[in-house]
């Protein structure tokens, strides 16, 4: 998610376990051949070996309309070797689809299989190739054939995001649409949409009839809803404790400073969604803008004292 699940909060999200693999937010291919230091940019994970330091798998996402430009790239980024490739049909921002990309090209199936198929030719065979898809653009009439365009092009894999773009991230997720897609294709089909609890989790694989769920805007306001999928037993306040330590030191190491106190509050601003204590810390620190204030308000929270 562009913005939001970056390389900081992968590290500190799949630090508080149940998580099984990433996905790298979008790197946007237009044109011309990336050089490695703009994937390595996006997924520092490849320099160790595409994994996170606690030792989750990475894939990284590419996103664009050309398929010899996104083939040329992801032959590039092979070389530097990712756990996988995943290509994105599901963003549904504006300028991108502006320039097609993401949610827009769900109105051409065959421009999907172009593209998969030319990535899974470009790339060594151990490589898995995936793709995130919604269910449409304006509606749901090609999402089957967007589904199979990708299953058939070669990939292993589809996510599908059980809304379209025009309903952007409103309630509800159409999660029944996935269980349609599955019934229509072979390969793997992971469900994801609105599923910000553990209840949640729950109904989505019921209704979508699958096992694997990928979390978004859920884990960020959650962390520890993945391990509670898997083990049962919630992570309280006080345990999220050791996450803002190294949430603070990567944001010092990845963020310029003038960023900085605005991502802490972006993170403040979905915990509060699942923890009070987070909303009573973000009224208190919201008009705070520089670090160095942050800092001398929570220095325990973020390990400095």
């Amino acid at each position: 998610m562009e913005g939001l699940l970056d390389c900081v909060l992968r590290d500190v999200i799949t630090q508080a376990g149940g998580i099984d693999l990433c996905v790298t937010e979008f790197i946007r291919v237009s044109g011309s051949l990336l050089p490695y230091k703009t994937f390595e940019r996006i997924a520092p994970e490849l320099k160790q070996q595409s994994h996170t330091p606690s030792g989750v798998p990475v894939r990284v996402q590419l996103l664009g309309s050309d398929p010899v430009c996104l083939a040329e790239n992801a032959a590039r980024l092979a070389e530097l070797k990712p756990h996988g490739i995943d290509l994105n049909f599901g963003c549904p921002a504006k300028t991108v689809n502006r320039h097609r990309g993401g949610a827009v090209l769900l109105k051409e199936p065959e421009t999907i299989y172009q593209i998969v198929k030319a990535v899974r030719d470009a790339v060594p065979g151990y490589i898995p190739v995936t793709a995130k898809m919604r269910l449409g653009y304006e509606d749901a009439s090609q999402a089957i054939a967007c589904a199979q365009a990708i299953e058939q092009a070669g990939a292993c894999e589809v996510v599908v995001h059980a809304r379209t773009k025009t309903d952007g991230y409103k309630p509800p997720a159409y999660w029944e649409w996935i269980a349609l897609i599955k019934e229509q294709i072979g390969i793997s089909v992971v469900a994801n949409g609105e599923i910000w609890t553990l209840e949640e989790l729950k109904r989505c694989q019921l209704i979508s009839n699958c096992d694997d769920i990928m979390l978004g805007r859920g884990i960020v306001a959650n962390p520890g809803l993945a391990l509670e999928a898997k083990q049962g037993r919630a992570i309280a306040w006080q345990q999220l404790q050791p996450l803002f330590v190294t949430f603070w030191q990567q944001v010092l190491i990845h963020c310029y400073p003038k960023y900085q106190a605005g991502r802490l509050k972006q993170w403040l601003n979905y915990l509060r969604k699942h923890h009070p204590e987070a909303e009573v810390l973000f009224q208190q620190i919201k008009t705070l803008n520089q670090p160095e204030q942050i800092e001398a308000f929570c220095p325990e929270l973020l390990g400095l004292r």
